[in-house]
């Protein structure tokens, strides 16, 4: 659910020696317009301010019907501000930022809160947020090597979007009842999926790091 509120392709930017053609295409958030009060923005910043409350819900009074109905507001403004970003030209370089951000706060938010009430084993958590920890080391070596945060693949965008229907399955999931018995089969097999697709996307954004630091390591060689 990674509904840029920026353009899903924007154009590649270089270092100063040059980007050889047959690099990742890298996308430039610096390219964007320098914009801060505009509707994507506003509904980004919702989902932020969502996200504390969120974690209230889960861990205070356990209000995990009213904790569903924030996430689900979640998604629809993540659809939704990247719909009008689009429709009405107001693409950001903070909105860019603050999309993708908002959304991987609320994975590790539930993931959290999920351990801490024993939803999901610790070792689904500890493999999603090893993967977040590795991809903040790749985005620490682009920095390194002048380039920019990589596009999103869109097998990220697709396992984003199947954890974030999981999580809501799994809190049914552990209740009782017939909804439980429905809930718990389908809530599992989301996880599993979404988790895999999660990972996988993560590994192919270590190979396109790993690509650019070759490249940029043969063409710094005499």
């Amino acid at each position: 659910m990674t509904s840029s509120n920026g353009p899903s392709a924007a154009a590649p930017a270089p270092p100063a020696g040059g980007q050889p053609p047959d690099q990742p295409v890298v996308s430039d958030r610096n390219e964007l317009p320098d914009r801060v009060w505009t509707v994507p923005n506003a509904l980004s910043v919702l989902r932020l301010l969502g996200v504390p409350l969120f974690l209230w819900l889960l861990l205070g009074p356990e209000a995990d019907g009213w904790a569903v109905v924030v996430l689900a507001v979640s998604g629809f403004t993540d659809w939704a501000d990247g719909k009008i970003a689009r429709a009405m030209g107001q693409s950001s370089r903070l909105g860019a930022l603050l999309d993708p951000a908002a959304d991987r706060l609320y994975i590790v938010a539930t993931l959290v809160a999920f351990v801490l009430r024993d939803v999901v084993p610790l070792w689904v958590v500890a493999v999603l947020l090893g993967r977040e920890l590795v991809l903040g080391v790749m985005l620490l070596v682009l920095r390194r090597y002048g380039y920019p945060p990589l596009q999103v693949h869109y097998l990220g965008k697709a396992a984003t979007f199947i954890l974030l229907y999981a999580f809501p399955l799994l809190l049914l999931a552990g209740g009782g009842g017939p909804v439980a018995a429905v809930a718990q089969p389908l809530a599992w097999a989301l996880t599993i999926w979404g988790g895999v697709l999660y990972v996988l996307a993560g590994v192919f954004y270590v190979i396109q790091v790993v690509g650019i630091v070759r490249a940029e390591r043969a063409g710094a060689a005499p």
